[in-house]
């Protein structure tokens, strides 16, 4: 085997790639973690629901796991972007933006999804600070306020029984007419929420919290903060799909329990196996799927 040749490339440092960097780094691997330094909760002001880091910065989060790598030495972690991969004699040959060509044994994506939002005047201006997806991240610190639910499709319905668990007093924007029966339009009726179809022109905010939404009739309804049931999100990295990991009707690529894909060798963990999986959830495929390649890599040595 060349000595030039990594034992793992990580496309993407966010949480899943980072921790499957520490868990093989402490295997004894050689590892590069090629990061584009965008991380798609950059907008999020707080990150809430992972043990002993509740309510802390994403950013934060991410410079305490970066510093706490330094001092495995088989780790190298660089800010660039992975712009093709190719697999050849059962190696990964991976070239970089910036013109590297990167050789590894093994390959894991945790590139995630960027967000598409609605072109609506006004909506960057309050995601990410009144205005969320996660209801899991965000929904205590809205409880029992007045909020908007924003999204159409046949799991609107699920997702505003879901985010009524935080507060009842809820009005449903569906921006044109409600894909929902009529048997579900009578259920809100009777839970109190309302349901406006007529398209919406503008966010209205001050320093990024919501106070009204403008329908494109000049009407404007008083809200202090709502979640999205979609955010447009689509795959950062397209690379898997070119080397033939299928893609399902969500989105996501298809993988096994732990990553591993119909390609040997590349594995796939975080958002873009399961479209949202939070900074614990990525975090724990991350380590899962670094024990998974680690125990790989001891069956080969222990068959040389």
């Amino acid at each position: 085997m060349r000595s030039d040749v990594l034992d793992v490339v990580i496309a993407g440092g966010g949480p899943g790639g980072l921790s499957a960097a520490l868990v093989l780094g402490r295997s004894l691997k050689h590892v590069l973690v090629i990061d584009e330094g965008k991380p798609r909760n950059g907008v999020t002001v707080k990150s809430h629901g992972f043990l002993t880091r509740d309510g802390s910065k994403p950013g934060d989060i991410r410079q305490i796991a970066q510093e706490q790598m330094a001092k495995y030495k088989n780790v190298s972690i660089i800010e660039d972007i992975i712009d093709d991969v190719v697999k050849e004699n059962g190696l990964f040959t991976s070239t970089t933006r910036s013109g590297k060509k990167i050789i590894s044994k093994k390959i894991i994506f945790s590139t995630g999804m960027k967000d598409h939002l609605p072109a609506i005047l006004g909506l960057h201006d309050v995601y990410g600070k009144t205005v969320f997806h996660c209801p899991y991240c965000d929904g205590w610190e809205r409880k029992n306020e007045p909020l908007a639910i924003f999204g159409n499709g046949k799991e609107l319905f699920p997702f505003i029984k879901l985010i009524y668990n935080w507060s009842q007093d809820l009005i449903v924007f569906s921006n044109g007419p409600a894909i929902i029966s009529d048997t579900e339009k009578k259920e809100l009726e009777a839970h109190g929420i309302g349901l406006v179809e007529t398209p919406i022109a503008e966010f209205q905010s001050n320093d990024g919290i919501l106070e009204q939404i403008v329908l494109i009739d000049g009407d404007a309804i008083s809200r202090k903060g709502g979640f999205m049931l979609t955010t447009g999100e689509k795959q950062s990295s397209m690379i898997p799909a070119r080397l033939g990991i299928p893609i399902n009707e969500q989105g996501q690529y298809e993988t096994n329990e732990h990553g591993d894909t119909n390609i040997e060798g590349l594995f796939i963990i975080g958002d873009a196996k399961n479209t949202f999986t939070s900074i614990v959830g990525a975090a724990s495929q991350g380590y899962e799927t670094g024990v998974k390649i680690n125990g790989e890599f001891a069956e080969e040595k222990w068959s040389d």
